[in-house]
Order: C-alpha cells, then sequence, then structure tokens
C-alpha cells in the first residue's frame, strides 16, 4: 500500500519541446531564457546540460541550460503511475514525493525497500527511468541514501579513470551505464582540462569513451543525457 505527499494540481499537460540556452553564468542563461521564451523563470522548468571553462581563466567560462514550460499537473501524473505500479507490484513498498526548486523527489520505503537495491540498484534506477519518460519535469528516486553512495563511487572511478587516460594518452572505454551513471560520469570528466567524453551504442545502456582533447573548446555537449 502506498502512502503519498502531494500538492493536487488540475492544468492541462503542456507538451512542450525542450530548448537550450547559454551563457557566462547560470543567471545569464535564465536571462536569455527568459527573454527568448517570453516567460519568468517561475513559469519553466531547467536542467545543466554542462558547464565549463574555457582556456584562461572564468572569463570564458560556459554554461548551458535545457528548458521546457511547466506542466501543473506533472506531480500528479508521478503519482497516479506509482499508484498503478504498486497496485500490481509484488513488493511492499511505501514513497513520499516531494517538489523542490525544478526536481521531483521519489523517496521509498516499506518492507521490501531492500530489494530495490539489489544488483547496484537496478530496480530502483529503473522506476526513476521510467518516471521520466512520463514527466517533463526531472525525476529523482531514492532509498536509504542510495544515490550519495552511488554519486561519491561513481566520482571517485570517474576521477581515477581520468588519470589514467592523462597519464597514458590513451583513450578508455568503460563498461555499459544506464543514463543516470553515464551523467555523473560525463559531468566529473568535462570539468577536467583536457579530456572529454562521449556515450557510445544504442538505447537504455551504453558505453561512456573518454579521451584527450587539444583544447577545452573541443569538448562535447550532454545532449543525449
Amino acid at each position: 500500500m502506498a502512502k503519498e505527499e502531494k500538492n493536487n494540481h488540475s492544468t492541462d499537460v503542456q507538451n512542450i519541446e525542450k530548448q537550450e540556452f547559454k551563457g557566462r553564468s547560470l543567471e545569464d542563461a535564465l536571462s536569455l531564457a527568459e527573454h527568448v521564451l517570453k516567460v519568468p523563470r517561475e513559469k519553466f522548468n531547467y536542467e545543466i546540460v554542462t558547464e565549463k571553462t574555457k582556456l584562461f581563466g572564468l572569463k570564458n567560462k560556459e554554461i548551458v541550460i535545457r528548458t521546457w514550460l511547466k506542466g501543473d499537473d506533472e506531480e500528479n501524473a508521478v503519482t497516479n503511475f506509482l499508484k498503478k505500479l504498486l497496485e500490481v507490484f509484488p513488493l511492499s513498498l511505501t514513497y513520499q514525493i516531494k517538489k523542490r526548486d525544478q526536481l521531483i523527489y521519489v523517496i521509498f520505503d516499506g518492507e521490501d525497500k531492500r530489494l530495490l537495491l539489489k544488483n547496484d540498484g537496478a530496480l530502483l534506477l529503473a522506476i526513476q527511468h521510467l518516471l521520466n519518460k512520463i514527466s517533463t519535469t526531472k525525476v529523482q528516486v531514492d532509498c536509504e541514501f542510495f544515490r550519495r553512495r552511488k554519486e561519491k563511487k561513481l566520482r571517485e572511478y570517474a576521477t581515477e579513470i581520468a588519470q589514467k587516460v592523462k597519464e597514458t594518452g590513451q583513450e578508455e572505454i568503460l563498461d555499459f551505464m544506464n543514463p543516470y551513471e553515464r551523467r555523473i560520469i560525463h559531468i566529473v570528466i568535462n570539468q577536467i582540462p583536457g579530456l572529454t567524453t562521449e556515450s557510445l551504442g544504442e538505447g537504455f545502456l551504453k558505453k561512456v569513451r573518454i579521451f584527450k582533447v587539444e583544447n577545452n573548446s573541443q569538448k562535447g555537449r550532454l545532449s543525449e543525457e
């Protein structure tokens, strides 16, 4: 049986294409988005696609954001999906939904919560992937502080591989990863001067290639994640 914390809204879902904007700071990018979209920032969602510092310091810093107009019943869409899922799901789980900034957080609990974390959180992350397919607001799921532990482990791994690539000059191709794992690798590597990444393959699971570039203007953008 599911426990829910939500705000009720009753507005039609807005199917709006996502747009990207650049700026030297987050404020610059948001201001540009407000000007182009002709709505205040309170009326659209955004996520940071990439943030990097080009050569010669902070004056050449660039940030790219992806924006889309808000749909007031996105939280209801997540709630309805979870309610139907748990009616047929063979696990005893509860959840809480919290909306903060530009994210919807789903926190799982219950008797069978540890089954969500088996196989490195495969089931938990699969649910997150499904929720992001039905919501235009980015959804993050968590259970037993899984995300904090997972991100720490991935950041340490990415830093270790980056050091190897810088020392040897040889590219590294990582094993298959889901979108959540790939995005952390992309972010960590693209903050390191002289290195960049790209995803290889099609579908939910892809490999990540880490390689050297001559200058930071050649760094890739995280458009697919």
